[in-house]
């Protein structure tokens, strides 16, 4: 059994409520197991004997039958997670500033937001791997940051999602328990 990680995008925002314990259930039934949801807001961990691109369909597929939406998810195994925490240059958070991580499924993608983000003037950013990029954003200011727009583009949305460290760190924490 692998252990993974996985992280839905636009749930519980802009008309697509899901509630946990639905989604537990669901996925539980398509034969996931030790399925945990984490902050109701699209994290999900759980085990497979499948490889990630296997799980990532199944998982979609699964949002898809069930709950009758466009889902996109990012799968990653625990050990990625961990590496990806680990990796990441910036704080947890601190007065002035917050550290997220914009995760993705296609690399292509995300080389163009890390472009566009490199772009920007003042802009702090640093790429963790082909699937991970970290950046900073003011406290207070996400979603006007200039950053956060640009990743908010309708292009990026079937392949990407935003965490904030903290939760990346919670999932982190998660998922290794699984295989404890």
């Amino acid at each position: 059994m692998n252990s993974y990680a996985v992280f839905l995008r636009g749930i519980n925002v802009g008309g697509i409520n899901i509630k946990m314990a639905e989604l537990k259930d669901a996925l539980a039934s398509t034969g996931f197991k030790g399925v945990k949801t984490l902050l109701a807001s699209g994290n999900v961990v759980l085990t497979s004997p499948d490889e990630p691109a296997a799980v990532k369909q199944k998982f979609e597929n699964c949002l898809r039958d069930t709950f009758g939406y466009d889902a996109w998810v990012v799968v990653l195994t625990a050990q990625r997670v961990a590496e990806l925490v680990d990796a990441c240059p910036y704080p947890e958070d601190d007065k002035a500033t917050h550290t997220y991580i914009t995760l993705s499924s296609d690399t292509a993608r995300l080389d163009e937001l890390d472009a566009a983000g490199a772009a920007l003037d003042g802009a702090e950013q640093k790429r963790l791997g082909p699937e991970a990029l970290a950046w900073l954003a003011p406290a207070g200011g996400t979603l006007d940051s200039p950053f956060s727009k640009i990743s908010a583009k309708a292009k990026f949305k079937a392949s990407t999602t935003t965490r904030n460290l903290r939760t990346l760190i919670k999932v982190r924490d998660a998922a290794s328990a699984l295989t404890q």
